[in-house]
């Protein structure tokens, strides 16, 4: 029976985060952050969480889900950018080719996927490095910020790998000095992402862990 209960409490917080997830993404302003030229997201949070609390599967099918919102969102509202995101964007206005279509969906989907992977593991590889209950709340802390990082740093160079001159002209920029644009949106936006990652994973962990009461 209570293998059966702890199941379903599964169950209802994967169907959970994936409702808050898609909910974030419809509300603007909330899931995606419009830069002008790009968004910014927090919805690699619930994909964090349910990565530590569910296991690598569920973390990685939530970050499928978040992948999927970043091609809706950047097919339906585009930016100049889109075309990186959406191969439904990247078609109508760019023209490119079937190797870029292919290169938006890896980009959109497969760092959104490694997120919850990534996040998992590392609060794995801390929890039981230190064995305590403080400790316990810095591998949270932990798989919050390499998770984010693992969104922000293959993004980034996904995007210089797969449309370096398209992304430099879109955004204004010459293609020489694109990858030190790049290190910059790392440093300057990833690291602040990542570290309030990691306070809200632990903060959301702690408290979820406490109130449906089963092992991560």
């Amino acid at each position: 029976m209570k293998k059966q209960d702890n199941a379903t409490r599964r169950m209802a917080l994967t169907a959970a985060l994936t409702a808050i997830i898609i909910l974030m993404s419809a509300v603007p302003f909330l899931g995606y952050i419009p830069l002008g030229f790009m968004n910014a997201t927090i919805l690699h949070v619930p994909v964090i969480v349910g990565a530590i609390l569910l296991g690598p599967k569920s973390g990685a099918f939530l970050g499928l889900v978040f992948g999927i919102t970043s091609v809706v969102k950047n097919t339906l509202t585009p930016n100049p950018t889109s075309f990186v995101f959406s191969p439904f964007y990247s078609v109508s206005v760019f023209g490119v080719n079937v190797g870029n279509i292919i290169g938006s969906l890896v980009i959109a989907v497969v760092p959104r996927i490694l997120i919850g992977v990534v996040a998992y593991y590392v609060y794995k590889l801390v929890k039981n490095a230190l064995k305590s209950s403080a400790g316990r709340v810095a591998a949270y802390a932990c798989g919050g910020v390499a998770g984010a990082l693992t969104n922000t740093i293959l993004v980034m160079n996904m995007i210089y790998l797969f449309f370096g001159k398209p992304y430099a002209e879109a955004s204004g920029r010459a293609f020489q000095t694109l990858y030190g644009y790049i290190l910059a949106v790392i440093v300057g936006s990833g690291i602040p992402e990542a570290i309030v990652g990691g306070i809200l994973t632990a903060a959301i962990c702690g408290v979820l862990a406490h109130v449906i009461k089963f092992e991560s």
